[in-house]
């Protein structure tokens, strides 16, 4: 009997038809339970006493229409600046990983000097960090400083970088070393070996932890505004100092999200796919 004249017999359509059924049931259920929950919630917040003061001081229609287009601009250095950051951090990120994982006595210094990085910048809370390099930096009066700006991005590189160093370290350590041998045996150098064995398998295992951290970062540019350029969180804060109504911070709030939620989307599917490739489904 070929494929295509394949019919299932009456206990498989039955089976197929309980499966949709019992989908479509559950899918009833779920939506029945959230619009509950919702409406539960939805009376709780609405019935507080308070309620009233609280919708006109962060939910003001007019106020959050005048001040969209000033955080909406702001928002466009928030992304240019976490596309740089991003890209900076996690460069920076393997060259420390890769520095901590050298082998043999000489290289100490340097695998000491990579630890010591990794140590202070992942200990050191972001805000001093910025508050060092922005307003300290400046104060020793050098030739040619950069942009107060540029300074925010590289305090945000430095510290993130200590981050994603060791979820680096963690993917080229988790290698086994007969894959380093083999290779080695195979005539590659120690270069060879780490280019086209180690961080290709590395970077494949640890993809999801590295994407969490950029949703991270994707939130903590947002930070670079205590430093005074012009991004979504300052545009939101000029505008609530002109109407005193915080609904401007709202509105910022939520670009932020709608900014997250595609690499939050890209983020679950690649750990849902890494899940799966371990389970070997």
């Amino acid at each position: 009997m070929s494929a295509t004249s394949y019919v299932p017999s009456p206990a498989q359509r039955a089976r197929e038809e309980y499966r949709r059924r019992q989908t479509v049931l559950s899918v009833l259920i779920a939506a029945a339970s959230t619009a509950a929950v919702g409406t539960l919630l939805a009376f709780a917040v609405t019935g507080a006493p308070g309620w009233d003061r609280v919708r006109a001081s962060f939910f003001d229609p007019q106020i959050a229409r005048d001040a969209l287009p000033a955080v909406l601009t702001g928002l466009w250095l928030n992304l240019r600046l976490l596309v740089c950051c991003a890209i900076g951090a996690l460069l920076l990120g393997l060259v420390i990983a890769v520095l901590r994982t050298l082998r043999g006595p000489v290289f100490f210094p340097i695998r000491a000097l990579a630890t010591s990085y990794t140590y202070a910048f992942r200990g050191l809370p972001l805000i001093i960090v910025l508050y060092l390099l922005t307003l300290g930096v400046p104060g020793l009066r050098l030739q040619a400083m950069p942009p107060v700006l540029v300074l925010g991005g590289l305090a945000l590189v430095l510290t993130y970088s200590g981050y994603l160093a060791e979820v680096f370290r963690a993917g080229i350590e988790s290698v086994h070393p007969s894959q380093l041998a083999a290779a080695r045996s195979l005539g590659l150098t120690y270069r060879q070996t780490m280019r086209h064995v180690v961080l290709p398998q590395a970077v494949r295992r640890v993809a999801p932890p590295l994407l969490n951290d950029v949703v991270a970062l994707q939130k903590d540019v947002g930070l670079v505004s205590l430093a005074g350029p012009i991004d979504a969180v300052r545009a939101a804060q000029i505008a609530t100092a002109q109407s005193f109504n915080y609904t401007p911070y709202i509105v910022a709030g939520v670009l932020f999200v709608l900014l997250a939620i595609p690499l939050i989307a890209v983020t679950d599917r690649v750990t849902l796919r890494a899940a799966r490739r371990q389970s070997g489904g």
